[in-house]
Parts: structure tokens; C-alpha cells; sequence
């Protein structure tokens, strides 16, 4: 049986979706069925369910956010994450943990390796390298899988945001020098599923194929979407953020092939399906 924190969320609601189409049994929670800075409630919570695996999605995301409320992003994901860990090694359960390309610091070009040198340049990445951290220190038996730029379907996100801006505006500026990978969760939790139980345990990047910047990202949504809104590519320097970005974040997806699992699909495609799903086009 398979138990989801952060059900209702972008992807935990998409690995819901995923478990009830192929018939696994799951049980789904979010915030309101559990605080998971809560050692004590979360210790109880998976005794009671006694889950084979734990998927767990739920996590604090805001990015800039979390530079004004370092404590409480910390607590969440790392220590949050540390509860869960712990209470999956007492019954003996296994965790899918879900990890960021902003474990990294985005230097050169090449795509990062699972095994590479961590040196996250904002609190979130902190954070969720923390996370990462309290996995191994729990259990052996983890799936790490981290991801970038994540869109969905639920809740709000990059490709949600750039339609919103297209109809309103005739030109958007969007930064050019951070390059990665978008992630379909709808992709990312088809392969979530697979992992769960499968036994390949080990650290993994799971973002679509295909690399592209921000405003490439940007320019194809809104192309799809029938906008002649204009995409204005700008550095970085010219949109300052509170939380420093990694500039490359691109991730190697060699570890999913020497496993055995599929790579997702490519970017441009995800994203096609996106569209359609959600109505956009």
C-alpha cells in the first residue's frame, strides 16, 4: 500500500490520479490530515496506516519565500522530512523523497550527474538538500528523485502563469541564461509508480527530455496557446530575485536508464498534452 503526503498539491495530485488508474491501494493526505513538523502525529499516522511505500510530495516550495522564512521552510522540508524518514525506517517502509535541481549551484553547462557536488545557493535548496540528507541518515532502502520546473495541471505554476500574462500583455520579459528542464508531473508521476516498490533503490533527476532557457520555456506556451504576445529573452541581472537561481540545471537522467526505468518524454511534448489537458488551447 502506498501512502501520498501532499495530496492535494501540483504533483501529489497527479501521483494520486496515477495510483487510482492502475488500481494500487494508497491512501492520500495533505496538510489538514497531518502536519508533518509533527513528529509525534507523524509516527502515529504511519503506524496506523502501515504503508509498503511512502510517496512523499509534500513540501515547502516558494522559493523566495523562504529567504524572509528560513525556519519555517526548514522546518518543513528538512525536518518534516526527517519525521517521515524516521517513521518509514520503523515499520520498514520504503520512501520516494522528491529533490530539486537547486541541490546545485548551476555552474558551467554540463548536465549534473546524481552523484555530484551539492552546493545549493538559496534556503529552499538548503532545505531540500537537508531533506535528502535526513533519508539517508533513516533508511536504506530510497528513491531521491530530483526534478526541475515542475507544471501540472493542479494549483499554479510557471506555464499557468505565462498564459495568464499573455492575455493581458502584448510583450513579457523572461530571463534567458537559466537553462534546464521543464517536469510534466503527470510524466513524473507515471514513473513515481514504477519506482515504488520496484526495489531500484538509489538517487535519480527525472525531468523531461530536452534542455531549453526560461523564456524558450515561455515562448512555446505561448505559442501554443495562440497568444501574439511577444517573449522578450533578458539575463538574469535585469530580473533580480530574492532567492538566487542555479543558471544550469540541467540534470543527466543516466541513473534512470542504468536502472531500467524509461526516461520522460520530451519538453515540447509534455507540454503539448498539458495544453490539452488543462483546456489552453
Amino acid at each position: 500500500m502506498v501512502l501520498v503526503t501532499g495530496a492535494q498539491g501540483q504533483l501529489g495530485h497527479d501521483v494520486v490520479n496515477e495510483l487510482k488508474r492502475r488500481e494500487m491501494e494508497h491512501t492520500a493526505i495533505d496538510i489538514a490530515d497531518l502536519d508533518i513538523t509533527d513528529g509525534e502525529a507523524v509516527g502515529e499516522l504511519i503506524v496506523r496506516v502501515k504503508p509498503s511505500c511512502v510517496v512523499h510530495c509534500a513540501a515547502y516550495t516558494a522559493v523566495d519565500k523562504a529567504e524572509e522564512e528560513p525556519v519555517l521552510c526548514m522546518r518543513v522540508n528538512s525536518e518534516g522530512t526527517d519525521h517521515i524518514a524516521r517513521a518509514c525506517g520503523d515499520i520498514g517502509a520504503e520512501l520516494v523523497y522528491i529533490s530539486t535541481d537547486y541541490v546545485f549551484s548551476g555552474e558551467g553547462d554540463a548536465p549534473y550527474e546524481t552523484g555530484a557536488h551539492t552546493a545549493p545557493l538559496s534556503v529552499y535548496g538548503k532545505s531540500k538538500l537537508a531533506g535528502e540528507e535526513a533519508v539517508r541518515r533513516h533508511l536504506d532502502r530510497f528513491y531521491i528523485v530530483r526534478i526541475s520546473w515542475a507544471f501540472g495541471i493542479n494549483g499554479g505554476n510557471f506555464a499557468k502563469t505565462m498564459l495568464r500574462l499573455a492575455r493581458d500583455r502584448s510583450e513579457i520579459n523572461v530571463v534567458d541564461d537559466q537553462v534546464g528542464s521543464p517536469t510534466y508531473t503527470a510524466d513524473l508521476a507515471a514513473l513515481l509508480c514504477d519506482m515504488a516498490l520496484s526495489g531500484k533503490y538509489g538517487v535519480y533527476h527525472a525531468s523531461n527530455e530536452g534542455y531549453c532557457s526560461w523564456a524558450d520555456f515561455a515562448a512555446e506556451i505561448v505559442r501554443l496557446g495562440a497568444s501574439g504576445c511577444r517573449i522578450n529573452p533578458i539575463p538574469s541581472s535585469q530580473y533580480p530575485t530574492i532567492a538566487i537561481r542555479p543558471k544550469n540545471s540541467r540534470l543527466s537522467k543516466a541513473s534512470l536508464e542504468a536502472a531500467g526505468f524509461s526516461r520522460l518524454p520530451h519538453w515540447k511534448d509534455a507540454l503539448v498534452r498539458f495544453m490539452s489537458q488543462g483546456g489552453f488551447v
